[in-house]
C-alpha cells in the first residue's frame, strides 16, 4: 500500500511542498493529494495590483501539476482529526473523509480585523483574491477627489497605498500607521519611502491607531475622524482557524508549533509550513508571515518528509532573511537589505532598479510554484518499510 500524503492548501507553500515531494519520492510508493478550494494558483503578493485593475496571469493547477501524479482535490477543508489521521473536505457533492499517513498543513492566513468595530462591515481587504476583486469594484466606482484610507503601515499597507495612488492619481489616498512611516527601515530606506509617498501625494497619518471603521470614515484613538469613501485594512494576518479545533499543539495566535524540520511537536505525522507554522529563526525570533519565510519552510518540510520515509537523515537547514522587497507602484521600489534575523542594515536599493528587482522576485516565486518539480535531482528514492512506519505511527526524534 502506498504511503498517503495529504497537503492542505495550494498557496506558495502548499504547492511547492506537494511538487517537491513528487520529485523526491517514487510514484509507486506514495500517493500525494493536494487539497485546495480554487482550481488555480493565486499570486498573493500581487493582490494589490489586482485590486487596482491589473489582470494577473492565470496559473491553473491542472497545468502546473500535469505529469507529476499529484492528485488535485478541489474542496474546502472542513475539519481535521489528528488522532484518527483523517481530513474532512466538502465540495458540491457533499462531505468526504480522507485518510492520511503524513499531513502537510499549509492553510496559510487571511486578514486580521483585530476585532476593531466596523472593520468586518465596512473595510476591504487584499489578503485574498475575492477581497481584492471586491476592492477593485469599489475603487472603480469612486469619483475623483474621494478619499481612500489604507490602515496599516507594514509591507502590505505600503504596497497597497502606493499602488492605488499611482493607478488613481485623481483620488485622495491616505495611510494610517500605528508607528512612524517605515520606522523599521534604515535611514536611507525611510528617506526614499517618504520621497515616493510625497511624489504620489499620499497623506500619512503617523502614530495613529484606528479604533473603529464607519461607512464613510475611520475614527482614531486621539479622537479624530478621517474621511474615507473606502477603507483598506492591512494590519497583519490571522492564521486559518481550523488548527485551533484539533489536538495539535498551537500558540496563542493559532499557529502550529513545529521543530526545525517543520514537524509538529505534538503529532509527528503532521508538518506545518508557511504562515500556519510557528517557526523560530535566527536570533530565536519567530519568522514573520510572508512568502519569504514560507517557501523555505515548504522546502524544509518536503525534504524532511522524503528523508524520513526513505531512511535518510532529515536536513535541518537554518532559515534566514536577506532583504525585504517592497513595490511602490509599478515604477518605484525599495529593497531593504537585512540581517539574518530581519533587522535593517544601511544598504538599500531604490528607484526603477528596485522595482525591476521586486518584479523578478515575484516572477521567480510564481515560476517556482508553476514548475514545482524542475531544478531538483531526478533520482527519486524508494520509501522504506521502516521509514513509512516511523512516518505513520510513532514519534521520532527530529
Amino acid at each position: 500500500m502506498r504511503h498517503r500524503i495529504i497537503v492542505l492548501g495550494a498557496g506558495y507553500t502548499g504547492a511547492v511542498a506537494a511538487g517537491r515531494l513528487a520529485k523526491r519520492l517514487r510514484r509507486e510508493d506514495v500517493a500525494i493529494t493536494l487539497v485546495n478550494a480554487e482550481p488555480d494558483f493565486v499570486e498573493r503578493v500581487r493582490l494589490h495590483q489586482l485590486a487596482t485593475g491589473q489582470d494577473l496571469k492565470p496559473r491553473p493547477f491542472s497545468k502546473m501539476f500535469a505529469g507529476t501524479r499529484v492528485d488535485l482535490r478541489l474542496a474546502k477543508v472542513a475539519g481535521i482529526d489528528v488522532d484518527r489521521k483523517t481530513v474532512a473536505v466538502t465540495d458540491p457533492n457533499g462531505v468526504e473523509e480522507l485518510a492520511y499517513d503524513t499531513l502537510v498543513y499549509a492553510l496559510g492566513s487571511g486578514w486580521n480585523s483585530r476585532r476593531v468595530p466596523g472593520t468586518a462591515e465596512h473595510a476591504d481587504e487584499i489578503a485574498s483574491r475575492p477581497g481584492a476583486l471586491r476592492l477593485r469594484e469599489r475603487l472603480a466606482r469612486l469619483d475623483a477627489r474621494q478619499t481612500v484610507v489604507v490602515v496599516g503601515g507594514g509591507l502590505t499597507g505600503l504596497e497597497a497605498a502606493t499602488e492605488i495612488a499611482e493607478a488613481r492619481p485623481d483620488l485622495n489616498v491616505a495611510l494610517a500607521a500605528r508607528s512612524g512611516l517605515g520606522d523599521w527601515l534604515s535611514a536611507k530606506g525611510r528617506q526614499h519611502l517618504r520621497k515616493v509617498f510625497g511624489t504620489l501625494g499620499i497623506t500619512v497619518h503617523e502614530h495613529t491607531a484606528v479604533t473603529s471603521v464607519g461607512a464613510d470614515r475611520v475614527s482614531t484613538a486621539d479622537g479624530r475622524a478621517i474621511p474615507a469613501a473606502v477603507t483598506v485594512w492591512t494590519t497583519g494576518f490571522a492564521v486559518h482557524p481550523i488548527a485551533r479545533k484539533t489536538a495539535l499543539e498551537i500558540t496563542d495566535t493559532g499557529q502550529i508549533v513545529v521543530d526545525g524540520t517543520m514537524r509538529s511537536v505534538s503529532h509527528p505525522d503532521v508538518y506545518a509550513v508557511g504562515d500556519a507554522a510557528m517557526v523560530i529563526g535566527p536570533g530565536d525570533k519567530a519568522l514573520r508571515m510572508s512568502c519569504a519565510s514560507g517557501t523555505p519552510t515548504a522546502w524544509q518540510a518536503a525534504d524532511a518528509i522524503a528523508a524520513r520515509l526513505t531512511g535518510a537523515k532529515p536536513p535541518n537547514t537554518p532559515i534566514r532573511y536577506f532583504n525585504q522587497c517592497i513595490s511602490l507602484g509599478r515604477k518605484e521600489g525599495l529593497i531593504q537589505y537585512v540581517t539574518a534575523d530581519d533587522r535593517a542594515v544601511p544598504a538599500v536599493l531604490t528607484g526603477r532598479l528596485a522595482a525591476v528587482y521586486k518584479e523578478l522576485v515575484c516572477k521567480g516565486a510564481a515560476w517556482g510554484v508553476a514548475n514545482p518539480t524542475l531544478g531538483l535531482p531526478t533520482r527519486r528514492r524508494r520509501v522504506t518499510r521502516e521509514g513509512a512506519a516511523v512516518g505513520s505511527a510513532v514519534k521520532a526524534q527530529a
